[in-house]
This record gives C-alpha cells, structure tokens and sequence, in this order.
C-alpha cells in the first residue's frame, strides 16, 4: 500500500485522501434530488387533504421553510462546517478537493429534518402547518445542494446568477473562508456583515469551474 503525506494548501489546510464519511458515491450524493423532491409533495398533499380549507395556510407555511432554510443554511456553514470539531475537518476536504462529491447523506439529513424540524413544528402548531413548513425546507435544501453542485461543476453564462454565486463562492475558498457563508443567496451575508468585498489592489479570487 502506498503512503500518502499530507500537503498544505494556500488556505491552510491539508491535503488529505479523498475519503471520509461524508465522501459519497453518486449514486448516494444525487439521491437528494430524488427522495426530497418526492417527500415534499407528498407532505403538502397530505396538509391539503387533512384541510383542504387552510390551503393558504399550508402554502405561507411552505413558503416561510424555504425562507428560514437560507438562514439554516448560512449558520450551519458558518458556525458548524467553519467550528464544529470532526465536521470542519470534514468540510476542510471539501475545500482541499472541490470537484469531491462531499455531503451528508440523504438517510441522515432527513433524520436530521425530521427530528428537529417536522417534530418540533407539529408540537407548537399542527399537523397541516408542520408538513408545509418542513416541505418548504425540504426543497430550500435541495435547491441549496443543487447550487453548490452547480456553482463547482457548471459553466455559467457571463452575469446570469449562477456566475455570481460562482464568483462569491470562490471568494470564500480562496480569498476568505471566513465570509461569504451563503451558498444559494448572499443575504445573510449583508445581514451580518460577512460579505467579501474585494478592494481594488487585493487579489481577486478566480471564478472556479
């Protein structure tokens, strides 16, 4: 078996083998794209025809997960991939081979939703509301997976908003890794004052196709 030595990249952290835990087949990684796709339907099916009267309800509801999923989205990057022991050096991988199919798996993110997000919600309102909020989640995650994907392994039409989520992500692996936590948006980022502005006469990150 053949030795590897780590190497230390620009950012600082190591080069280590492609291997892990959260290091995922295809078939694995692109499951998301399946089975959330699936359950979201068929939790906001379920709503309506529990109460097909509180249809507005459900769809506020449905609307206001894909919202708090971009704020999800922005602290878990930011205070759990960045800080979190064992995750961040998971995440570290990530930045030392971008190309890598690395995430969580579909089994456990849907434990994770299902546990902190279905459970809770349903507890403090009802049942109608709970599916169209966690549905509502469900696809900002998605849509969240579908963007980091596509910001490391498309190409990006000149000013299209993939460019420019391709631009302020490679900004935070090569210029900053602590700002530009927003993967799918860069609200939060203004919101909190973590949004990479490069200066005239700084180093500009390249865009990374």
């Amino acid at each position: 078996m053949t030795s590897q030595t780590p190497a230390t990249t620009s950012g600082g952290h190591e080069n280590k083998p492609r291997l892990g835990p959260l290091h995922l087949s295809r078939a694995s990684f692109f499951a998301d794209f399946y089975v959330y796709p699936s359950l979201a339907a068929g939790f906001v099916a379920f709503a309506i025809l529990m109460s097909p009267h509180r249809w507005l309800a459900v769809a506020l509801a449905f609307v206001t997960g894909i919202a708090v999923w971009t704020f999800v989205e922005y602290i878990m990057h930011r205070y759990v991939l960045h800080h979190l022991t064992w995750i961040k050096d998971q995440h570290a991988k990530h930045h030392d081979d971008q190309m890598a199919l690395i995430g969580t798996p579909t089994w456990l993110s849907l434990i994770v939703i299902l546990i902190l997000v279905l459970g809770p919600v349903a507890t403090y309102t009802d049942m109608e509301i709970a599916c169209g909020f966690t549905a509502g989640l469900m696809l900002g995650y998605l849509g969240y997976t579908l963007a980091h994907y596509g910001i490391h392994h498309w190409n990006a039409r000149p000013a299209s908003y993939l460019s420019r989520l391709k631009r302020r992500h490679a900004l935070h692996h090569h210029f900053d890794d602590m700002g530009n936590f927003g993967v799918s948006n860069g609200f939060w980022d203004y919101v909190f004052g973590t949004n990479i502005t490069v200066r005239r006469g700084e180093s500009q990150a390249p865009d990374h196709h």
